[in-house]
């Protein structure tokens, strides 16, 4: 690996074995609950909820053979997605640039380190004195500044946050969030121009800074944040929020890759950011919060513990399929939409959630973005994504935000 990718004692994941398996039966669900909450050799990306659903399994390679006798034991559908984890890894390192790298050399078909993209930030607001500004909202766990940009053009704009790296294996996430924000300072396009300069922004690509940076020092597919609990570390920062924290879709496990941690904000990264919108949701007008995630393709709203529809539901209803639907025309990408717990799987704690409502920001959205649920790439999206990912993620933000005006959002 380049740079400080490469670190002795990091995990690899060599003939680690990724499954796409459908629980066809209440047994088959309960069978892979107990294999979850047993097995520290198969790591589930979500959780066995019920039949007809579609789970994704990483087994370790000296449990693979077990694996398969329980599929063919219990009549499980399953196939292999990716016999060899490590090789994905492999292949995404040539394309991570070195923690040293100099930010004028910030570009969309690499991956780029905490080091740099925060240099970036720097770099573009002492290009672009007049509008662009960085502003730090708090400190991690480890004591690393979470940085974020605000781009204003015009005075008394309402506001939109972008929230991206919570999870810190979800790379493309602050590489789109990136994108997006350097295409809405520097676009000559009209469209996007104008998005820029009728709306303030405020870019956080890394709200998880210790997070993502042990993913290229220690362990590529880490998600949580770095605090210790007990024998593990970690709180999945996005079920932190005080919304039904601690409720469906967490854990209070610190092993547990959804630990939802020891209360409502025990976590300072989560604290800091639920500060800067509960500080500026009044002062700045905030109207919208997008928070960008990967893998799945989908865009949803809240609510992600409950079935009960908020009350604008046909209006972010309406929002979403706008945005879709341009995001799609770019390059024929399909996305689903809807509200979280509809959409996705329930869940708890969430950041949209908590903007939402006690936050009081009224369009709060997430992207999960490339690849598809059954991605063979995960979050090790290649680095040639990246550009097509941020076109097409420019195209739904354009769609978003003219809906939500046109409904009257961004009214005084």
């Amino acid at each position: 690996m380049s740079g400080a990718a490469a670190v002795d004692g990091a995990a690899r994941y060599d003939h680690y074995r990724l499954y796409r398996v459908e629980l066809a039966t209440d047994e088959q669900v309960q069978l892979f609950q107990q294999l979850e909450a047993k097995s520290d050799s198969c790591t589930f990306y979500g959780h066995a909820r019920q039949p007809g659903q579609q789970l994704t399994i990483m087994v370790s390679a000296s449990k693979v053979a077990d694996f398969e006798d329980l599929l063919a034991l219990h009549a499980v559908s399953g196939r292999v997605l990716e016999r060899n984890m490590q090789q994905l890894i492999e292949r995404e390192a040539a394309t991570v640039q070195p923690a040293s790298t100099d930010p004028s050399q910030m570009d969309w078909d690499h991956y780029f380190q905490l080091e740099t993209i925060y240099a970036w930030m720097e770099l573009l607001a002492e290009r672009f004195p007049g509008a662009v500004s960085t502003l730090d909202i708090g400190t991690s766990y480890e004591g690393r500044p979470i940085r974020g940009v605000k781009l204003s053009r015009r005075p008394g704009n309402k506001a939109i946050v972008v929230e991206g790296g919570i999870h810190a294996r979800e790379w493309i996430s602050p590489a789109t969030a990136t994108f997006l924000l350097h295409e809405l300072v520097t676009s000559e396009d009209p469209t996007v121009r104008e998005l820029g300069t009728a709306y303030d922004w405020f870019f956080f690509p890394i709200v998880n800074p210790d997070g993502y940076r042990f993913t290229f020092t220690g362990d590529r597919l880490w998600r949580k944040n770095r605090k210790p609990y007990g024998l593990c570390r970690g709180v999945d920062l996005n079920r932190n929020f005080d919304s039904n924290w601690g409720g469906v879709g967490s854990s209070d496990d610190p092993c547990s890759y959804d630990f939802s941690g020891s209360g409502p904000f025990s976590e300072p990264e989560a604290v800091a950011l639920a500060d800067f919108v509960r500080n500026n949701v009044g002062p700045a007008r905030i109207r919208t919060y997008i928070a960008l995630h990967s893998y799945s393709q989908l865009l949803m709203f809240p609510y992600g513990h409950t079935a009960d529809r908020v009350p604008n539901y046909d209006h972010l209803r309406s929002i979403t399929e706008k945005g879709i639907a341009a995001l799609t025309a770019v390059s024929g990408t399909s996305y689903r939409g809807g509200s979280k717990y509809e959409t996705i799987y329930p869940s708890s704690g969430g950041s949209i959630d908590w903007a939402y409502r006690p936050g009081g920001v009224p369009v709060s959205l997430t992207f999960e973005l490339r690849g598809p649920p059954d991605s063979t790439d995960m979050f090790i999206l290649p680095a040639d994504q990246i550009r097509p990912v941020g076109k097409e993620t420019l195209a739904a933000f354009v769609a978003i935000v003219q809906e939500a005006a046109r409904l009257g959002y961004y009214d005084s």
